[in-house]
């Protein structure tokens, strides 16, 4: 699957549910397998939540902006599918989680690209179920600096810490997910997701069980003044940087 909504892919609530609708008619699809999520923007694999989406919108807006970043991690972290994400460029915060949701992630070897949970930097916190997948996946020591400090990592460094799995020359990402494909996919199904079930469902049924109080909470966060403030404050900053 190739994400194209340029210019950075931005998590938009349309991003969202196209991604989540798709997801489901690959889910549907017996023949369908393996999914191997990347980019066709250069230089970015996502650059993660659309801001606008959450800038001086009304809190009805917020809230079913939120229910559609649920719903794309419900479903990537719960896929029967074996999934795997290349991830060809920049995947900051929600492009990080996204990421973080596969079997897999294979990382381009250029030093200008980053992944991480950078949410503190902008004034905002990441919810528990982005806290828990980080935790799944580097552990809880670097999991705790790395969203304290909205840290961002290199290849090179998101592989020391287990944030991605292979880091490759940028132009065999593709090539190199294919292949990491076949080994998953040499695994029976049902051997491999009830596995994949018994680990994730913990962190799946902790989400499950709270989606309306999760949303109150980032509806009531999103919406203060200090955090629109904040919010503001980086889309300037950002103008600044094009301009």
């Amino acid at each position: 699957m190739y994400m194209q909504s340029p210019p950075v892919n931005s998590l938009s609530l349309d991003f969202l549910t196209e991604f989540c609708i798709n997801l489901e008619k690959l889910e549907m699809d017996k023949s369908c397998r393996g999914l191997i999520v990347t980019s066709s923007q250069p230089k970015v694999f996502s650059a993660g939540l659309d801001i606008m989406e959450m800038y001086g919108k009304s809190p009805e807006h917020c809230g079913e902006f939120w229910r559609a970043v649920q719903e794309m991690w419900l479903k990537m972290y719960s896929s029967n599918m074996a999934t795997i994400a290349a991830i060809n460029g920049s995947s900051p915060a929600g492009g990080c989680l996204m990421s973080m949701t596969c079997d897999y992630r294979i990382m381009a070897d250029n030093p200008r690209y980053s992944i991480g949970l950078n949410e503190t930097q902008l004034g905002i916190v990441a919810p528990f179920w982005f806290k828990d997948t980080i935790i799944n996946t580097v552990g809880h020591r670097t999991a705790e600096m790395a969203l304290e400090l909205g840290l961002l990592f290199s290849p090179s460094e998101a592989l020391k810490i287990g944030l991605v799995d292979q880091v490759v020359p940028e132009d065999q990402v593709l090539t190199t997910a294919t292949q990491a494909m076949t080994k998953w996919l040499a695994v029976p199904d049902h051997a491999r997701q009830i596995t994949k079930s018994l680990m994730r469902k913990p962190t799946l049924d902790k989400l499950t069980s709270s989606r309306e109080a999760d949303i109150q909470n980032f509806v009531s966060f999103i919406t203060k003044d200090s955090i629109q403030k904040s919010l503001r404050v980086y889309l300037e900053m950002l103008k600044k940087r094009k301009g």
